[in-house]
């Protein structure tokens, strides 16, 4: 079960690589994970997705709380969130037909040609992990991908739950 969890931290060299080492050292596997400072640039927010059962993730919730530099962690998974993802596709649009046809199934999944080329045409995409994949499973059949690049899972709660310090 994908589970996502989101970290607050103090933004020091050495901060995330301690995060990460931990996931390393217990042999847990990182499905994604994402890091930038926040409002107040001494600290940073990471969010993480990852697989276990609810023993493992809440051995992981455990051993991250210990790190000094983390000042809180929340499971985003079990409660309302919203999550999202960034990814941009290059594409091979060598053909009038073949650029319609990206053109036309962007639009389906409100993506957005962000830029292009006479061969070329770049897709921008927001959205949950499932419909980046629908896409790509869906563009496959009418053009050539180049190139993926996506960002990974950032997540918030909803309503009145947040994680600040």
């Amino acid at each position: 079960m994908q589970t996502v969890l989101s970290i607050l931290l103090e933004n020091e060299p050495g901060s995330l690589s301690r995060i990460v080492g931990l996931f390393s050292q217990r042999a847990f596997n990182i499905e994604s994970l994402t890091v930038a400072a926040i409002e107040d640039k001494s600290l940073s927010r990471i969010t993480i997705a990852t697989n276990g059962d609810h023993r493992v993730i809440e051995q992981i919730i455990k051993q991250v709380n210990k790190l000094v530099d983390v000042l809180k962690i929340s499971e985003l998974s079990n409660a309302e969130h919203i999550e999202r993802e960034l990814m941009f596709v290059k594409l091979c649009a060598t053909t009038p037909e073949m650029r319609e046809e990206i053109v036309r199934t962007a639009e389906i999944f409100r993506g957005q040609i962000v830029d292009s080329t006479s061969q070329i045409y770049t897709v921008q995409l927001t959205g949950k992990k499932d419909k980046l994949n629908a896409f790509i499973r869906s563009i496959k059949r009418q053009s050539d991908i180049i190139e993926i690049v996506r960002s990974g899972c950032v997540a918030i709660a909803r309503g009145e739950r947040s994680l600040r310090p």
